[in-house]
């Protein structure tokens, strides 16, 4: 169409409608991520108590080859296989639905999560694949894009390609990895090997879910939002360098089942007790107030109605230090459990890459497999 024939077409509006007040061309509004999901990160998981329902087997399993250094026993971050007397090769996956609606942030803090699991085993990642399920005729193709560059870029800054990776249309936005990493045999760091008498320290703060919930409601302000996104897409690459400490026992990361859940699959593994104290457990600034405004996420709730019967609460401890206790996190901290006199390397070790909430939050001791808050 000329200049010409534009102009022809606009005058040919009826005399009683000029031009200018032609009905407006409308772009539909793209919706808010987050409310294209019924839960976001790691809030998304399977409630630890139907998830062991799900799994539970009524025949005899398939036998594990000895090689299968991890596997499902102790519902650890990855699994392992041994290649040789130097290498192992971990492998894992991770995804779930949108927790923040930028697209961009979306897309780091899933690959964010999915990569700590390599790096809560001791290990470094080689190599990802990624996971996309998105609602193809809802959400623009820069938005997609935008979630897939997220994660590159995330992968990059650990200094790994995404090599491949499947993608399906779904109903609600999808994103994740299939990581794979590697470990010498003999610095593999599993959930299940704490000692009686270690010290628990942990990197990360507290409250993502709490925050994820108060953005969904409009409560969470600028600040709030930056130290969330901070933390979430912040790698937990000192793995490998705390598991080359030799007093540091175990690892796992702290994601969907809370601080507890994580905390009392270390015990179960170990056939050991623990305690935290509640004093010391560190917490985003602001989100006690944010969950005092009912910011809690429902996966919270299911977490205690899973777990709660091996939990003893002391008697000061109010029902927001247990929902912040349950609190789902996504890309959370990692969990150590170390002898005393590893305590300050281990602390120096996060320090030294950025981790400066880093601290002891309890301990393991004898006993019938259980957290105990005080």
């Amino acid at each position: 169409m000329t200049a010409h024939d534009a102009t022809q077409v606009d005058a040919s509006q009826p005399a009683s409608q000029p031009a200018s007040q032609a009905a407006p061309q409308t772009t539909p509004a793209v919706p808010r991520l987050t409310s294209l999901s019924h839960g976001g990160g790691c809030g998304c998981k399977i409630a630890p108590g139907v998830l062991s329902e799900l799994l539970a087997r009524n025949e005899s399993p398939m036998p594990m080859p000895a090689a299968l250094l991890v596997g499902t026993e102790t519902s650890d971050d990855a699994a392992v296989y041994q290649l040789n007397d130097e290498q192992a090769i971990i492998a894992t996956t991770d995804f779930f639905m949108p927790i923040v609606d930028d697209p961009f942030d979306f897309g780091r803090i899933a690959a964010t999560n999915a990569l700590s699991d390599i790096y809560a085993m001791g290990g470094k990642p080689i190599f990802a694949l990624a996971i996309v399920g998105m609602p193809i005729n809802v959400l623009p193709r820069e938005t997609i894009r935008d979630i897939l560059r997220g994660g590159e870029s995330v992968c990059a800054e650990a200094g790994i390609p995404i090599a491949g990776g499947h993608s399906i249309d779904s109903v609600e936005p999808i994103y994740g990895l299939a990581a794979m990493g590697v470990v010498h045999p003999k610095r593999i760091k599993r959930n299940a090997d704490a000692q009686a008498g270690d010290v628990l320290v942990l990197g990360k703060p507290l409250g993502v879910g709490v925050m994820s919930a108060a953005l969904k409601k409009g409560l969470l302000d600028a600040d709030g939002y930056r130290s969330m996104i901070d933390a979430t897409t912040r790698l937990n690459r000192v793995g490998p360098a705390l598991a080359a400490l030799p007093g540091v026992h175990a690892l796992t990361d702290v994601t969907g089942f809370g601080l507890l859940g994580h905390t009392l699959e270390m015990c179960r593994g170990a056939n050991l007790a623990a305690y935290l104290r509640m004093s010391d457990v560190p917490l985003f600034d602001g989100v006690r107030e944010l969950a005092d405004k009912g910011c809690i996420t429902g996966a919270s709730g299911r977490n205690w109605a899973s777990y709660g019967s091996a939990v003893e609460l002391g008697e000061r401890l109010t029902d927001r230090d247990r929902d912040l206790l349950c609190d789902p996190q996504t890309a959370g901290g990692l969990l150590v459990s170390c002898a005393p006199g590893a305590v300050d390397d281990v602390l120096a070790v996060f320090r030294a890459d950025g981790f400066a909430e880093a601290g002891i939050v309890g301990a393991m001791r004898p006993g019938k497999p259980s957290v105990r808050v005080i």
